[in-house]
């Protein structure tokens, strides 16, 4: 059963375009399996070519990811933002997204920054990811990259009545992400919300003749490392497996134990010095559970 005590709050103070966060919530919102593995296919391994001292880079999940031990949070961006100081920030994003309320949270961060925030997508900015691209003063994306939006997404057990106070709870915070993207696209608020139902990817073009990104990021400032590639791959398949579990009713420790006694690594997170020759093995034997699960 759902069951929530939530004040949802707007930063009255932050710059304009802050969206409303709840103030104490019980639901978690997700990226779809469906993304991960679209993420994985298209994206996994892209990485920037320069990097300088004033670049925060986003090639995570959004949010505290229990299986890396990483995860791109509030809390992380408001740090590097500390240590950049009054000077104009560079966001590199490649993310499948993660938790939009967390990601929610990250825009709002990035927009109270004083100096210019300039984005750029390099792979995919998906979900959450998508929102916090929003937060770009100026907004740069690869001719081979995407950018997806779609309707907030959650998982909740419960009877009708559940279903249908949390439809109403998700209302505002969907009608605020439609009011973000039309505010710096310049599209009309009823097309963009029919984008969100569809859950809609867009290229590099496509988002930059809609409105959602400025240019095209050049191709020589992107590369795919294939060390990188692997280990995104892997650690993606647990994450599409935990949320297979979730979905059929599990809940997260009963998931997080299951996907560890398979990997046989109890309470061991997947990290990032592990050989990329292993990363594969587990890749394919995940995908290959993942597929049976899903049957």
């Amino acid at each position: 059963m759902v069951e929530r005590n939530i004040d949802v709050r707007v930063l009255a103070m932050a710059r304009p375009g802050a969206l409303p966060q709840p103030h104490e919530r019980q639901v978690s919102a997700f990226t779809k399996s469906d993304v991960l593995d679209r993420w994985s296919e298209d994206a996994a391994g892209i990485r920037a070519v320069e990097r300088g001292d004033n670049v925060i880079t986003m090639f995570d999940i959004i949010g505290e990811d229990f299986w890396s031990g990483g995860g791109i949070t509030a809390k992380s961006v408001t740090a590097q933002l500390r240590a950049i100081g009054d000077r104009p920030v560079e966001v590199q994003i490649n993310s499948p997204g993660g938790d939009m309320f967390e990601g929610i949270a990250i825009y709002n961060v990035l927009r109270e920054h004083s100096q210019m925030v300039t984005v750029k997508v390099m792979g995919m900015a998906a979900s959450a990811a998508s929102i916090i691209a929003m937060a770009g003063d100026t907004i740069e994306i690869g001719a081979a990259s995407f950018l997806m939006i779609h309707n907030c997404w959650v998982l909740a057990i419960g009877n009708r009545h559940d279903m249908a106070e949390t439809a109403a709870w998700l209302a505002p915070f969907d009608a605020a992400m439609v009011d973000v993207y039309a505010a710096r696209s310049g599209q009309d608020a009823t097309a963009i919300a029919g984008w969100m139902d569809a859950e809609t990817f867009m290229s590099g073009s496509q988002a930059i003749e809609r409105g959602f990104a400025d240019s095209l990021l050049a191709a020589d400032k992107v590369t795919t490392d294939a060390t990188a590639k692997a280990q995104d791959r892997a650690v993606n398949d647990i994450r599409a497996m935990e949320l297979t579990l979730l979905a059929s009713g599990h809940s997260r420790t009963e998931a997080r134990a299951r996907i560890n006694k398979i990997k046989g690594k109890p309470d061991a997170a997947l990290t990032p010095d592990v050989t990329p020759g292993a990363d594969a093995d587990l890749a394919d034997g995940m995908t290959r559970l993942l597929a049976t699960l899903k049957s």
